[in-house]
Formats: C-alpha cells, structure tokens, sequence
C-alpha cells in the first residue's frame, strides 16, 4: 500500500500530554470531514471545517511526498529523526497526524514505524478505527461527526464548540482530558472560556498550542 504524505519533520510537540517532547511528525493527507480546500469550508461535513488551520492538500510539504510501502515511509521517518539522536537509548515518538492519519495509517505502517524504534502515537477525530499496536492515541472529536473512538490515552477537546458539553465526554476511557482554546480571531474569547472551565472541573486540563506562540513548526 503506498502512503501520500503532506510533510514529514522533527519538532518539538506544542500540545495536550506530550508538550515539550522532540518528536518526528508525519501528517498525512486528506481528510475525511473536509477537502481542505477553502472553496469548499462550507461543505464539511465535520463542524471543524469552518475553523481548522492546518494545510493538508497535497504532498509538496516538507519531507511529503508519495511513498511506495511502508518501509519506504519508515525509512523517510527514521532518517528524519537523525541517527545521532538515536545514540541516547530513549525511544523517538512519531506522531501521526492530517487531516486525518486513519484513513492511511494501518497495522503495516505501525509496525514497520515500530521496528525502527519509533513509539508511534496518532492525533484523530476518532470517526475511524485504530489498528492494532498504535502506542499513544489522542483523540479530538469534531461536531457533526460520529465519534467512534471512545477511549485512549488523551482526548483533546477543542473549544467552544456550541453542539458539545466538555462533561459529556468523561464516561469515555480515556486517561487525561484536555480543553484547547480554539485558534482564531475569537481566540482570547476561548482561552477564557476553557480557563474558566477547568476552574470549575479540575478533571479537564489546559492545553494550549505553544508550538504557535514561540514559532516552531
């Protein structure tokens, strides 16, 4: 199965459990509530087309194009990573992300990530199933849609969106809940809001996109 992948590079991760930690990002292309294309914002399917930010059309990003197999990709991802770094004996996190990495992501990808070393963890809108051995898996539900991944590691729960209560999603399994203050001209708005909130639930956490405030992809 060949993979499209819009970039591929190593930052710092900006958000939610695993902010601060050097990371090797892997967005694929494509997604499944919107085309990413602005002339067609209006016709997502998903509430988050008329706010989401991150560019996902294509393979002409950094490190992006189209590998054949999953090795080729896993090979791209470890060379990304650098040799050098592998020398400390910690295990590099590679994090799957879009648009939406599970309409590509899959058990042969994860394994071949896996078997050079790379702890593999998935940021999705959890419409779609995770196969088996992702190790992190971070889910960020989005209105109209249907979540069908109810539990993991974090779920990152952008704010305000009108049609969710944040209190709906703490039945769900997962370990750490977090409201991010959705990006935008409303920004300040929602930061106030979700600061507000985990005043009053402490259950919820603060995750902000630092990534964005001290200028790092």
């Amino acid at each position: 199965m060949g993979y499209a992948i819009k970039e591929l590079f190593r930052t710092l991760q900006g958000e939610g459990a695993n902010t601060g930690r050097l990371a090797v990002f892997c967005r694929f292309a494509g997604c499944n509530l919107w085309s990413g294309r602005e002339e067609d914002r209006e016709k997502g399917t998903g509430g988050c087309a008329a706010w989401c930010d991150t560019h996902f059309v294509g393979t002409d990003g950094e490190g992006g194009g189209k590998f054949a197999d999953a090795d080729a990709l896993a090979d791209a991802a470890w060379q990304t990573w650098g040799h050098e770094r592998a020398s400390t004996g910690l295990r590099p996190l590679l994090v799957c992300t879009g648009g939406e990495p599970l309409l590509q992501l899959d058990e042969a990808l994860v394994a071949a990530f896996q078997a050079r070393g790379f702890e593999v963890a998935i940021e999705t809108n959890g419409t779609i199933a995770v196969p088996a051995g992702v190790d992190w898996v971070c889910v960020s539900p989005k209105a109209r849609s249907e979540q069908i991944v109810r539990s993991g590691d974090e779920l990152k729960l952008v704010v305000p969106q009108a049609e969710f209560s944040p209190q709906d999603f703490l039945a769900q399994g997962f370990t750490h809940f977090f409201l991010q203050p959705m990006d935008g001209p409303d920004r300040d708005a929602a930061l106030r809001y979700a600061i507000d909130y985990c005043h009053q639930h402490p259950e919820w956490r603060l995750s902000l996109q630092s990534h964005k405030f001290i200028g790092i992809p």
